[in-house]
């Protein structure tokens, strides 16, 4: 198709605003799905997506679309998800793209999402038209809305479409919009093939297909391909586009957005942001591409029995296929075994990570605390990094340790601005700025370290702010910090899996609520059993676990005194030969204590 009439965009909103059903009415209008094959977020396929109602993959798709003026236009579209844990997904959506629709709740106005990815969009200089979606609410009041995004972004009201996503209102000035508003694809069709790998999945029979905007040249279904980063030459096993199902076709011209499956077995030799190319002529200079993915949550993955380890570690390769931004290496311990230690974009992300193993491979697997990167400089001048606190060095070789620390952005509703800035305070939060968006709004900005971050955090701000708060924060940097390593030690043997890094002020106090919150978790034995809490060689909280006891006195009706102390007597030299030898079983439960700190501190 010419590429004057090729038009490349995506969708970018905060979290439930309505991108997925705005999709779906773009494929009703544009015909490219029969009534009889429309599903509700019919661009959601993984189950996950279905039940949670979030996009977790950006998903692409071709319509054509027929303008009043009878000229047909191919419209390439790319939904991104909205949650924080995956402005990767967005990130890399955007590069394949001209153009963005900006879709705005009606009644719940701009959130802190919104902000992030249009600053996204305008980084990567998109066209932006703003969508002012679900005007059918009770709630709504667009107007203001409207406002809104013309004193915190600039955006003229004038520009602003009004759209009912669920009932199909205005989606017809959409498209039109689409059309004239968003500029046509720039490559060039007479040079050397460059196409942008902005995605993959693997397909046991096709290999990785990778999913590949054509910026220059073209793409043909006969020839060979080229990887210009580490000179990989392909065979073209199949070329298509996607209606939403993967449909072959015989070339891609610059401009377009479709598939390659490759044949290749391992995801990693087809990088995102890699630059194809013909073997001959191949092309001088590789697109610019992304910067990796990089993790910034650890946690360790263990199965709950040992022979499973080869069938977990089958299913992270093949989880790792799907997913450039998950990654994963073996490691053991002490008290689960043989495992791997992980690395997610958020909790979120490890979340979903984790239940997939368990729904799509059937894996029954324990979780250990998330942790992230810490920086730690030695006496002798070695920087490591550590991102498993059963690897921080001894104490005594320590020079500094450096955390991660994150500006985050909430916007919530004026009369909550206590609770917010309490919440932020006792994490470590250190005030940056405040500024009212209207009379009942307010944008707070403050830095956080990552650590604080990520427990319970997100959970906490929404119950404060009785659900209205949203947040968006992005990496400041690492800065030194007052650390220590905070070991637990069950039946006083070591657990490395539950070991903390926490700031020297609050180690008391996380002590003592973890060591009460595993107290509730680990189930009685028939001896004692103490948990404690130690930095170092100082124990600074305890609890114990009660025994069982049996009633060994049942049978004693009256008699002789002495016959009672025998069997007590008795009983105890048992306990303490159990103890000595006992072994306890530590639930899954335990692990994940560390995340629900704040209820026992509260």
């Amino acid at each position: 198709m010419d590429q004057s009439h090729i038009r490349n965009f995506c969708i970018i909103a905060h979290i439930d605003h309505g991108k997925s059903t705005l999709s779906d009415r773009l494929l009703e209008r544009t015909g490219t799905l029969a009534a009889r094959e429309m599903t509700e977020q019919v661009l959601d396929q993984m189950d996950l997506e279905r039940e949670r109602g979030i996009t977790i993959k950006a998903k692409a798709v071709r319509m054509a679309y027929t303008a009043p003026d009878g000229q047909t236009y191919q419209l390439n579209l790319i939904d991104t998800p909205g949650h924080v844990d995956f402005t990767y997904e967005v990130s890399r959506a955007l590069a394949a793209c001209e153009g963005a629709l900006l879709v705005v709740d009606a009644s719940q106005g701009v959130e802190a999402q919104t902000i992030a990815n249009l600053y996204l969009a305008l980084d990567h200089n998109l066209a932006i038209v703003p969508v002012i979606n679900k005007i059918d609410l009770a709630s709504a009041q667009p107007d203001q809305v409207a406002h809104d995004l013309r004193d915190l972004l600039g955006i003229d009201e004038a520009e602003n479409l009004y759209t009912s996503a669920k009932t199909g209102s205005g989606v017809d000035e959409v498209l039109e919009a689409i059309v004239t508003r968003v500029p046509a694809p720039s490559g060039d069709p007479q040079a050397p093939l460059r196409a942008l790998v902005f995605d993959s999945h693997y397909d046991p029979y096709k290999g990785v297909v990778a999913y590949v905007r054509v910026v220059d040249g073209q793409l043909n279904k006969r020839t060979n391909l080229m990887f210009m980063s580490h000179h990989r030459i392909v065979e073209v096993l199949e070329l298509g586009v996607f209606r939403p199902k993967m449909t072959p076709v015989e070339t891609l011209s610059a401009g377009e957005v479709g598939y390659v499956a490759t044949g290749l077995k391992d995801v990693k030799e087809c990088r995102v942001g890699d630059t194809l190319t013909d073997v001959s002529p191949a092309a001088a200079q590789a697109l610019p591409g992304y910067r990796p993915a990089k993790p910034m949550v650890f946690a360790g993955l263990y199965p709950v029995e040992g022979p499973d380890y080869a069938l977990l570690r089958d299913a992270l390769d093949k989880l790792s296929l799907n997913d450039a931004s998950f990654t994963y290496e073996p490691e053991s311990s002490v008290a689960l075994g043989f495992g791997f230690r992980c690395g997610f974009l958020g909790l979120l992300h490890m979340e979903i990570v984790q239940e997939r193993l368990e729904r799509e491979y059937d894996l029954n697997i324990i979780a250990t605390a998330p942790s992230v990167e810490y920086h730690v400089l030695t006496h002798d001048g070695v920087e490591t990094r550590v991102d498993n606190p059963s690897q921080l060095p001894a104490p005594e070789t320590i020079e500094e340790i450096r955390e991660p620390w994150m500006r985050i952005t909430v916007i919530c509703p004026a009369r909550h601005i206590g609770p917010v800035m309490e919440l932020v305070t006792v994490r470590r939060g250190e005030y940056e700025r405040m500024e009212y968006l209207d009379e009942q709004r307010v944008l707070l900005n403050y830095q956080i370290p990552l650590s604080e971050l990520i427990i319970d955090f997100y959970d906490q701000l929404k119950s404060r702010t009785q659900g209205y708060a949203s947040l968006d924060y992005v990496l400041l940097g690492y800065q030194p910090g007052e650390l220590v390593k905070m070991d637990i030690l069950v039946n006083e043997l070591p657990v490395d899996a539950l070991s903390l890094i926490v700031h020297q002020d609050i180690v008391q106090s996380r002590g003592q609520a973890l060591t009460r919150r595993m107290k509730k978790v680990i189930p009685r034995q028939q001896f004692a059993v103490p948990i404690q809490a130690a930095v170092g060689g100082r124990i600074v909280a305890r609890q114990t676990v009660k025994a069982l006891r049996k009633n060994v006195l049942a049978k004693c009706y009256g008699g002789d005194i002495t016959r009672k102390r025998k069997l007590l007597e008795k009983q105890k030299a048992g306990k303490k030969r159990m103890k000595r030898f006992g072994n306890v079983e530590i639930p899954q439960d335990a692990f994940m204590a560390v995340l629900r700190l704040d209820e026992e501190e509260d």
